[in-house]
């Protein structure tokens, strides 16, 4: 999972470097045909046995792929890597406290809000677009996970997630030859475009393989490294240095997001005890 996490971000901030030569748009679009040429060779999918049940989803993670990925690149564009990201994270944090109505997780989703608040200081020079762009690639962050828990316990491999990321891709080829007629491609921004393709198969499978293996909630809580890593990145790669009230925004939704899923770990663990003894009961009053 961490290494996962550290490829998304370097990857992103790798992208970032051709945006003046071919915008996000151009930079996703090699993006996902590397990473479509990256998983494919190792998955070797056969679509044709697919089920509709395999379909479906596939289906879905490929659209959710070209919606996500372009929305995480312009809002970087516009707003930086580091809050970037963090507006996503709010996508895992929202699927974490959507299914209760307790008073503890309406206090959670308070403190997230008063961490975007502070985070994104709203005022006449917020660019509002690179927001709400941001707030759309969060949406697509948690439709993303639930769908790759589904297509890891319906197909073997990676092959779900393959030709998920090669039909994202097909829908950018038209503009990748476009680009390409046009003189936009220069070697520097060809390479920066293919090196964040490359990093970004590694946690496409990273994450599937992982949930395979690791509890939603507790991939769910591993979601509070991304913003650290994004904003390092940002500084390191980007040269883009966060400012007090961002870090201190940061620190809120990275709190918050813990706090849930440790909320929900404990109670689950609760739950379970309490089922165990119950059974235990069970079979005493049962016995002869």
């Amino acid at each position: 999972m961490l290494g996962s996490a550290t490829a998304n971000q370097v990857g992103a901030a790798a992208g970032a470097h051709a945006f003046a030569a071919v915008g996000p748009a151009g930079v996703v679009a090699v993006r996902q045909l590397v990473a479509a040429a990256v998983l494919l060779p190792v998955a070797r999918p056969d679509p044709r046995r697919f089920t509709r049940a395999q379909w479906w989803p596939v289906l879905l993670l490929a659209g959710v792929f070209a919606v996500m990925n372009l929305s995480v690149y312009t809002a970087i564009d516009r707003i930086g890597l580091g809050l970037t990201v963090t507006l996503e994270v709010l996508g895992p944090l929202a699927v974490a406290l959507l299914g209760s109505r307790t008073r503890v997780d309406l206090a959670c989703a308070v403190a997230a809000a008063a961490g975007v608040y502070v985070l994104v200081s709203p005022g006449p020079a917020s660019d509002w677009a690179g927001i709400a762009v941001a707030l759309v690639a969060a949406g697509c962050w948690a439709a993303y996970i639930l769908l790759n828990r589904l297509i890891g316990a319906r197909l073997p491999g990676v092959e779900g997630l393959a030709v998920a990321t090669s039909l994202s891709a097909l829908g950018y080829l038209p503009l990748a030859v476009l680009l390409a007629v046009g003189g936009r491609w220069s070697a520097g921004a060809l390479l920066w475009a293919a090196v964040a393709g490359v990093l970004s198969a590694v946690p496409y499978a990273g994450d599937l393989i992982a949930l395979r293996h690791v509890p939603a909630r507790v991939f769910g809580m591993f979601m509070s490294v991304h913003p650290v890593l994004a904003a390092l990145s940002g500084l390191i790669l980007l040269g883009q240095a966060l400012r007090p009230h961002e870090w201190a925004g940061i620190v809120i939704v990275i709190a918050v997001l813990t706090a849930t899923n440790l909320r929900r770990t404990e109670s689950r663990a609760t739950r379970t005890t309490r089922e165990r003894q119950e059974g235990m009961r069970s079979r005493k009053d049962q016995a002869p």
